[in-house]
């Protein structure tokens, strides 16, 4: 136990943000450098090394926390990437991205406010980078075995890495122009800035693994020219294909997906553009859909210099405490205030959008919603509430409806769906084609960035285990365990 007495003398303290008006001059992360740097130790203090530690049920790929809390307590800071590496291969993208199920978890969340384990975990693994305790580990040897990974998201990541390190010669296919995947183009960068994918590329690139980009698999390479190249493959294409509000006046210009205007940003900050495509500069923004795919819209726009933002949400405000029917350590759905809505906007809950309203260019100048309530287990209108608000410009951050057919990679493989839209798959990760294998979203459907690396990892072990006979690779978690659902 870190210190004995820590939760009782210590209060819980976070990283602090950068000012409002500071961070809307730039693309960095919103907190401050080093911020951390005096309270860490401290406050990896607080955790009480529980007989139980249901914070490790609470996180999918079963870190070791109260173990790297401890280290950390005693600002042993080699130790503590050790343990946090054992078990999660990107902790600076969960420390920065992970909505911290594990915190939820946390026996002393009973009665207190949580561990801090998001903050302690991102300084363990930020030290260990500054320090130069993150390097190569290569394979002492090499298998023979050949396998190709389609995606570079966390998961797919993930699933690469793991399987260079057990020795087999492993490429990582993304369609996009960089490495990545949602994490390059669909996470903005004052969220997590590249800087923190590029090392780890790095990293992967000098362990052995090789990255095609520019490569999608179902149309620039077939799927059966795949499997003649490889002795396993594993499907880590995500779940892009974005949920679409059919109302009328969705054909008018300046209504796209979340996923057509967030990357453009961030291709503003790799270079490719002076100024994106798509724009929020000087319009009435309206974002519909109130998760964090949402919240990225909102602190994209006021970047961009909007006029205004508004986000809808269709579902109730949620409770700022934990609802009667979410009781610890379930992760609770509650209502949260990002970096992004601390910036401005406004924010309307239990409305439905009827239609939009075009100028005579065609191009989106309204929004016209209602506010709807669950009425018998039903959503109805609740009429005399229309609105109208003003909208150059929405972005439709309402989630995703599975992996993507239309580029011919499901079809070529053969490979069988679910009843919602994801791949199917046994407790090895396998799909029903020999020697194809799915993780991650793709599998899962939209998920968690902790899930995709548990499953990237988890599948790693069963390709292992379909090349080899056996595998000494870690299995975080099974694709049929719900008890970890968050």
């Amino acid at each position: 136990m870190a210190d004995p007495k820590g939760f009782l003398t210590t209060g819980r303290e976070t990283a602090c943000s950068r000012p409002v008006a500071e961070r809307l001059g730039d693309w960095n992360e919103v907190y401050v450098p080093g911020s951390l740097l005096p309270i860490i130790s401290k406050q990896a203090g607080r955790c009480m090394d529980c007989g139980i530690p249901f914070c490790h049920n609470g996180c999918p790929l079963g870190n070791l926390i109260p173990e790297w809390n401890d280290f950390a307590y005693r600002e042993d800071w080699s130790a503590a990437a050790e343990r946090l590496h054992a078990t999660n291969n990107f902790p600076e993208f969960t420390g920065r991205l992970c909505p911290a199920p594990c915190e939820s978890a946390c026996v002393l969340g009973i009665n207190q406010p949580a561990v801090t384990i998001k903050n302690v975990e991102v300084s363990i693994i930020d030290k260990a980078w500054d320090n130069g305790g993150v390097t190569p580990q290569p394979p002492e040897r090499l298998s023979g075995k050949t396998a190709a990974v389609i995606g570079s998201g966390p998961s797919g990541l993930a699933a690469a890495q793991q399987l260079t390190r057990a020795g087999h010669t492993v490429v990582v296919y993304e369609r996009a122009d960089r490495i990545g995947g949602l994490l390059r183009y669909g996470i903005p960068e004052f969220k997590m800035e590249k800087v923190h994918i590029n090392r780890r590329i790095e990293q992967m690139r000098a362990e052995g693994t090789k990255f095609r980009t520019g490569i999608e698999i179902g149309r620039d390479l077939s799927a059966t020219d795949l499997r003649k190249r490889f002795d396993a493959v594993v499907v880590a294409a995500g779940a892009t294909v974005s949920r679409d509000l059919p109302v009328p006046g969705r054909e008018l210009g300046g209504i796209h997906f979340a996923m057509e205007y967030l990357p453009l940003a961030n291709k503003v900050q790799e270079g490719d553009f002076m100024a994106p495509p798509i724009t929020a500069e000087g319009k009435h923004v309206v974002v519909i859909g109130g998760g964090d795919t949402g919240a990225d819209c909102v602190g994209t726009a006021h970047r961009q210099g909007a006029a205004s933002v508004t986000q809808l949400e269709i579902m109730p405000r949620p409770s700022e405490d934990r609802p009667t029917g979410q009781p610890w350590p379930t992760f609770p759905m509650l209502y949260k205030v990002t970096s992004a809505h601390e910036e401005g906007g406004e924010r309307i809950y239990s409305v439905s959008t009827t239609h939009f309203e075009g100028d005579e260019d065609g191009n989106v100048q309204a929004l016209h919603l209602v506010e709807v309530a669950f009425e018998d287990g039903k959503l109805v209108q609740k009429a005399g509430t229309e609105r109208v608000l003003p909208a150059q410009l929405v972005t439709l951050a309402m989630g995703f409806t599975g992996t993507d057919q239309a580029n011919g990679l499901v079809e070529q493989f053969g490979l069988e769906l679910d009843a919602r839209g994801n791949v199917e798959r046994d407790a090895s990760y396998a799909t029903n084609v020999d020697g194809v294998f799915v993780a991650g979203d793709a599998g899962r459907g939209q998920s968690l960035i902790v899930w995709a690396i548990a499953e990237g990892r988890s599948a790693a072990r069963g390709v292992d285990r379909y090349l080899t006979g056996t595998s000494a690779l870690p299995y975080p978690v099974k694709p049929t365990d719900r008890s970890l659902m968050v």
